[in-house]
């Protein structure tokens, strides 16, 4: 049974702290919006509000991205040693990690998750992020190439240089953690940043304002403007900004890039990931771990495994070990010790609850949930529909919420055909105690991660992006870095004869 406790509810009136910056962050400084526009910031449990933010008009975001243009043209960050650079992003780990309770609780305030996931996994992910690109600082290095169509009498290198200043505009489902993966490729390589978090869930991201101040980090390498999507629009817009990079919905990058023409632009969008339940796996383990990839931060997540195929011989036994597990989840207050709290505001909670009330009217298969929880807030019931239609809505469509939808398959090549039959191709997982199975599966499945027997398991080291529509290159890993690179040759002779003939 869904379990709340009058505690819990009574405890949702109550706020333990509250962000001490509220501000936009440009050059270095908090200052206040030029117009005075401002956020207001909703408690998620109870829908009342929480305080307000400053929200950045166009005449911000001008001086936001001329501050990022100093900086980089005239400051000292992209022509600092690599190991210097890495010093300080390396503070700013440490600063991080010396304030994680504080940011844990902002972010669950913020956001709505369980102040367990905010203690350890966004916050200790967010450090151990600035952290690993601080080592990559130092070890950017092009090539060198011999030039021999020129009589062989010329060499050549490549440098690798920082592509300048980047508009960086992020979600809101793990706010730390995806300025975390945005800033740190960008800051290794040199360059100068204008963050947009969103409007949403601005905690955090301004709160980093603070850790730079300590960590020394150059006035005008990193402003923070949260705003809404016209602010994004006008940000990735501006004259002023060499490189976009985005996460988001596919919507929005489409509205982005129609106005962008060819400036650089790397996507992480949404997800619509499979995953396959093969009739030789441990259907309790693939029940938990299935369960995991989709109802972890309330479904709220792009790479959420929501389309489960189950085979057909263990269908019955999945689903019910499936609804057991569901049934089991404690919601409520996220400041207490439950699995789910609510929804991020109402905006998402009734697209969440549109979805689930029109497969019902569909007549799909209702196995558990698929009503909203408690009388007050953003919660929703872990949901769970089977015998879902390869074309319904809720197996074609994103939810970001905490709704499965699970089908059953007969043989490797149906399952494979239905899987990829996607616009999406973020990720996917595969459950199979053979490994022959596993590994035709991982290579036939189109989606840029594909977790075996595992899922949701990060590394920084591990590259992260999406085949088809969801999204163009890559976060984390050596290969976040050429994000924010580019390459020049250089070619010189190899005696001091002017000129490629003679």
């Amino acid at each position: 049974m869904h379990s709340i406790t009058k505690r819990a509810f009574s405890l949702a009136s109550k706020v333990s702290v509250l962000p001490k910056e509220t501000q936009l962050f440009i050059n270095g400084k908090y200052r206040d919006s030029s117009t005075a526009s401002t956020i207001p910031i909703i408690d998620p449990r109870n829908g009342e509000q929480l305080t307000e933010f400053q929200a950045a008009s166009t005449a911000d975001v001008d001086a936001a991205v001329k501050s990022a243009r100093t900086a980089f043209d005239e400051g000292p960050w992209p022509r600092m040693s690599g190991k210097e650079r890495g010093k300080i992003m390396m503070k700013v780990a440490e600063l991080i990690e010396s304030k994680q309770e504080y940011l844990a609780q902002l972010e669950t305030l913020d956001n709505g998750k369980p102040i367990f996931f905010s203690r350890v996994a966004d916050i200790p992910l967010s450090h151990e992020h600035f952290r690993y690109f601080s080592g990559w600082a130092d070890k950017i290095e092009g090539t060198t190439f011999s030039h021999d169509q020129a009589f062989g009498k010329h060499f050549g290198y490549t440098i690798e240089e920082p592509i300048g200043v980047a508009a960086q505009i992020i979600p809101w489902n793990f706010p730390l953690l995806m300025a975390a993966w945005k800033l740190g490729p960008a800051l290794a390589t040199g360059c100068t940043v204008v963050l947009k978090p969103s409007e949403k869930t601005p905690m955090t991201a301004i709160a980093l304002g603070e850790i730079f101040q300590e960590a020394g980090l150059p006035d005008g390498v990193v402003n923070i403007i949260p705003g809404y999507g016209d602010t994004g629009a006008y940000l990735a817009q501006h004259r002023g900004v060499d490189k976009v990079a985005f996460t988001g919905s596919v919507t929005t990058a489409t509205k982005i890039q129609r106005n962008l023409g060819i400036k650089p632009f790397t996507t992480e969008l949404g997800g619509k990931s499979p995953i396959i339940v093969m009739d030789d796996c441990d259907v309790e383990t693939a029940a938990q771990l299935s369960t995991w990839a989709l109802f972890f931060n309330h479904g709220q997540c792009c790479c959420a495994g929501s389309r489960v195929f189950v085979h057909e011989k263990i269908y019955d036994q999945y689903l019910d070990a499936t609804v057991k597990l569901v049934e089991a989840r404690k919601l409520g207050d996220p400041f207490t010790e439950v699995d789910q709290g609510p929804q991020v505001d109402k905006i998402q909670f009734d697209k969440i609850m549109g979805y689930i009330n029109r497969a019902k009217e569909g007549g799909v298969p209702l196995a558990t949930g698929g009503e909203q929880f408690g009388d007050q807030g953003f919660y929703v019931k872990p949901t769970v529909f089977h015998d879902v239609p390869d074309d319904a809505e809720i197996f074609r469509e994103e939810i970001f919420g905490p709704v499965m939808g699970v089908a059953k398959f007969s043989n490797e090549d149906e399952v494979v055909r239905r899987a990829n039959d996607s616009d999406f191709g973020l990720a996917a997982g595969v459950f199979s105690n053979n490994v022959h199975t596993t590994n035709r599966l991982s290579r036939r499945l189109k989606a840029g991660t594909i977790w075996v027997n595992c899922y949701n398991v990060f590394d920084d080291n591990a590259p992260f992006g999406g085949y088809k529509e969801s999204g163009v290159g890559r976060e984390k890993g050596k290969g976040a870095l050429s994000n924010y690179l580019q390459t020049k040759t250089v070619v010189h002779p190899l005696s001091g004869e002017v000129g490629w003939y003679r």
